[in-house]
Order: structure tokens, then C-alpha cells, then sequence
């Protein structure tokens, strides 16, 4: 089987040398295991970290060795009676072309209940778990509320802002790093206002879009964004913070936000978050957002490159923001 592994840490962004692809032994099962054949895996943003020899909130990738992240796939050998072959499975050894998982580590999900078995790593899975507890027990939305995406058209953000959406919030604000994916929060996601940050300066455009302020500020970007946010929020306002895709390749302190003093006199709630806390929300989401789905009610595009050979590139642009929506490499 094919596998993709850490071949040097990067320093800064990423290349294609940072990545190895390289072929080894299909594993057998132990006891208690399966053995599954992936069929899509899940290309993240926080997989860049884990690059990065530094303690962290997961362990780094080790030079030499395979990457994992999340991935779908069947059941083809299993020494659980639990989780029987043909059963389709999402963990998180993804990044190899077959992997072997304890079977209490792996969750069964209904092909026939998706519109494809890669919307359990976007919608249904955990990107679609971060927005549903980020914006819900995180930034303690509420209906009527003026809410704030950035990095809209990703996995995370355009799920974030349906969810608002849907929940009843007086108006839902995206940015995005394009005319067209702009568009795209607007007329197919059903966003109040969008714009790309690249026209003109965040904080400008954010005002203009929210001349009322926004309440809730859903943080996938940091930098600019979260300044801009924090500038145009009204009071007792809440951030969910969730990534800061705008730093994660910086080799120097980022510049923003330099208004942070401000959240004291507006009394601002700043949050952090891991989705690995809120997994016991699990099937209040699925039930909600699965419910939406079969509606019609809600939608979620992906990006989806063919072949495990092309994943380093798939990586590549999800850090340039050339997807729309999730980025997944579905394998041959």
C-alpha cells in the first residue's frame, strides 16, 4: 500500500519536499482490530502544527513516519464482532491506503444516509461538529444575533454560518478570499453579506457589512480578522476562537491583533476550543444537522483531489485557500 509520510519539518510554509510518499506492507489486524480500505481522507489546517516539533494539544508528526488524520472507509478484515467486515467506518489513521484501528476507536456511519460517504469528514463529521459546538456551546449563540464568519467557504465556516442561519440569527456576515467564493456564501449558502478580504481592508469592509455590529465573531482566520471583529463588535459580544489559518506558516510574532485592550471596556468573551471536548455532542448534532441535510435545508461543497500521490498538493492548496468548502483526497 501506498502511505504519505513527514519528510522534513518545514520551516515556514510547506513544500513539496516537506512530504514523501512511500509504499510498505498492507498491516494484518490484532485482536480487537480492523483492517480498513480508505476510500476518502480528510486534508485540515491543524495537520500544519502537527509539522512542527512543539508541544501542542495533539503530538507532532514524527520525521519518517506516516501522517494520519481523519478518513472514511469499508471494513475488508476485522477481529471485532463489534464493527464486522463490509461495516464502513471514520477514524483517524487516514494519509495510508489501508490502516488498522482499534475497533473502539472507529465510529460506524450509513453510507445510504449521506450523499457521499467524504460528507463524514465535512458535514457530518468533525468539521461539521466544530461549527455546530463552536458556534452553539462556544460562542453561545442566540437567535437574532449578528454573526461573524471568516474563512466562510472553508470545511468549517460555511457550516458555521448555515448553522447560524438556520438557528434564526438577525444576519450572517462571511469573508472569503475570493470574488467568486464571495458569491458563493451568498447565493448558495445563503449568507446576508460576504466580501474578499483582498479588496480592502477587513475592519472597512466588516463595518460596511455590519453597520449595527455583529455579536458573535466564529474565528477561523485570526490576525486582521479577529481585530477587525473585535473593532466592530457591540458589547458583551462572544468570539469563538477556532483556528488562525492567516499565522500558521508565519516565522515571526503576528502583527494583530492590536486592539485586544478593547475587549475589556466591551466585555467580550474570547474562547478557544478543541472539537475532541465536545464529541458528546455528537448526536444532538447529527440528529439537527442530519435532519437539515435530508431537507435540503443545508448544503456543503467540497473539494475533492483524486489519488494518495496528490495529498501533498491537496495540503498545499488548502493552505493557500484554493478550496471551497472540505478538502478531501479521495483514493483509487
Amino acid at each position: 500500500m501506498k502511505e504519505i509520510r513527514l519528510a522534513a519539518r518545514p520551516v515556514g510554509w510547506p513544500t513539496a519536499e516537506t512530504f514523501e510518499l512511500a509504499e510498505t506492507a498492507v498491516p494484518e489486524p490484532g485482536p480487537g482490530q480492523v483492517l480498513v480500505r480508505n476510500v476518502y481522507m480528510s486534508v485540515d489546517p491543524y495537520m500544519r502544527g502537527r509539522m512542527n516539533d512543539v508541544k501542542s494539544y495533539m503530538p507532532p508528526y514524527q520525521v519518517g513516519e506516516p501522517l494520519d488524520g481523519g478518513a472514511v472507509g469499508e471494513v475488508v478484515a476485522s477481529n471485532a464482532e463489534s464493527v464486522p467486515v463490509g461495516a464502513h467506518v471514520v477514524h483517524s489513521l487516514g494519509w495510508r491506503e489501508f490502516s488498522v484501528a482499534d475497533a473502539e476507536r472507529v465510529r460506524v456511519v450509513d453510507p445510504a444516509a449521506a450523499p457521499s460517504l467524504s460528507a463524514y469528514l465535512g458535514l457530518l463529521g468533525m468539521t461539521g461538529l466544530t461549527a455546530y459546538a463552536g458556534l452553539l456551546d462556544i460562542a453561545q449563540f442566540r437567535e437574532g444575533d449578528t454573526v461573524f464568519v471568516s474563512g466562510a467557504a472553508g470545511a468549517v465556516g460555511s457550516v458555521a454560518g448555515q448553522i447560524a442561519r438556520l438557528r434564526g440569527a438577525k444576519r450572517v456576515i462571511g469573508s472569503a478570499g475570493s470574488a467568486e467564493k464571495a458569491r458563493h456564501l451568498i447565493d448558495d449558502l445563503g449568507f446576508d453579506a460576504a466580501f474578499n478580504y483582498k479588496d480592502a481592508p477587513v475592519r472597512d469592509q466588516l463595518k460596511a457589512a455590519a453597520p449595527d455590529g455583529i455579536d458573535v465573531y466564529f474565528d477561523n482566520v485570526g490576525g486582521d480578522h479577529l481585530e477587525a471583529a473585535i473593532s466592530v463588535m457591540n458589547k458583551y459580544g462572544r468570539i469563538a476562537m477556532c483556528g488562525a489559518i492567516a499565522q500558521y506558516n508565519d516565522t515571526a510574532p503576528p502583527a494583530a491583533p492590536r486592539n485586544l485592550a478593547s475587549t475589556i471596556g466591551k466585555e467580550i468573551n474570547l474562547r478557544g476550543f478543541l472539537v475532541g471536548n465536545h464529541y458528546h455532542r455528537m448526536p444532538d448534532f447529527v440528529a439537527e444537522v442530519g435532519g437539515w441535510l435530508r431537507a435540503g435545508r443545508i448544503t456543503a461543497r467540497e473539494t475533492v483531489v483524486e489519488g494518495i500521490e496528490n495529498a501533498p498538493a491537496a495540503f498545499l492548496g488548502l493552505l493557500r485557500g484554493d478550496n471551497t468548502g472540505k478538502m478531501v483526497v479521495k483514493l483509487r
